[in-house]
């Protein structure tokens, strides 16, 4: 019997199938607290929170593509099959892994701080930036559907919260914070390849840039592209500059067509929201 046929077994055997209808796995339900944990495995110590940390410490160091059962089970000391009594497979695992590295959101602040639905967006989109460039193994789990698991539902309540009183459609909260986070994750993916190109070369991501700049300055023909020529003679995109400068511009460009979009509704509505007010979260 192959190790996948073995491990699916074991996944029946330990009830994969849903009890209370969430049509989720078992590690998952386990995660919300719906499923006991299995308190009896094929080693003492054994327990889904010493697999999920084994595996975030392998994506940490090596990323993600590192990340197998084998390799989990290696760096463990035990056997492969072990692994499957608590995780039925390397899907599941990614899920958990983004689960521990994701963490709870921020806790709003008290109603008299908080600003409106763009101040609460933006401290919403800069704590998730945070996330992603502390673990930028998470940016390459592919997105295979809504939130599922406990954190990342927490975030997107917090998400929809402050979008309360915007006068948004539900269709529209959503899409917002699909256009929030498309931003956040693709600001940190161009920083963690960049970063992993500097570090493949082992030097800095700045002289990585730079060097890409010079070797598109000698392709440049101002004769076809002269859009390009102009630009490269400021320097704008040659060089690294404030990384923080950046997000913070490019964000504000999004909520600042949020914004439009709120006013047409508040104009559709009879109301006024600038999106520095009480927000309504």
């Amino acid at each position: 019997m192959t190790v996948r046929r073995k491990a699916v077994q074991v996944a029946g055997e330990n009830g994969s199938g849903s009890p209370g209808g969430t049509g989720l796995p078992a590690s998952i339900e386990a995660a919300w607290g719906l499923r006991p944990r299995p308190v009896k495995g094929p080693r003492p110590g054994l327990s889904p929170e010493r697999i999920v940390g084994a595996a975030v410490a392998v994506a940490a160091a090596e990323g993600l593509s590192a990340v197998s059962m084998g390799r989990v089970a290696k760096d463990l000391g035990v056997a492969t099959m072990s692994l499957y009594r608590y995780v039925a497979a390397k899907d599941e695992l990614f899920v958990l892994m983004q689960e521990a590295a994701l963490g709870s959101p921020p806790p709003l602040p008290a109603p008299e701080e908080r600003g409106g639905w763009r101040e609460a967006l933006s401290r919403w989109a800069r704590s998730q930036s945070r996330v992603f460039r502390a673990n930028p193994w998470m940016l390459r789990i592919p997105l295979a559907g809504p939130p599922a698991s406990p954190h990342s539902v927490a975030w997107w309540e917090q998400g929809l919260q402050a979008l309360a009183g915007t006068g948004l459609e539900a269709d529209e909260k959503v899409s917002v914070l699909l256009l929030i986070s498309g931003f956040v994750r693709n600001d940190a993916l161009l920083a963690a390849d960049l970063d992993a190109a500097a570090a493949s070369r082992g030097v800095p991501v700045a002289e990585v840039v730079e060097g890409r700049a010079r070797t598109l300055d000698r392709l440049v023909d101002p004769a076809r592209q002269p859009a390009l020529a102009r630009l490269k003679e400021t320097t704008a995109v040659w060089t690294t500059g404030d990384p923080g400068h950046a997000f913070a511009f490019g964000l504000e460009r999004v909520l600042d067509g949020v914004g439009v979009l709120v006013a047409a509704r508040a104009r559709e509505h009879g109301t006024e929201d600038s999106g520095t007010g009480p927000g309504g979260i």
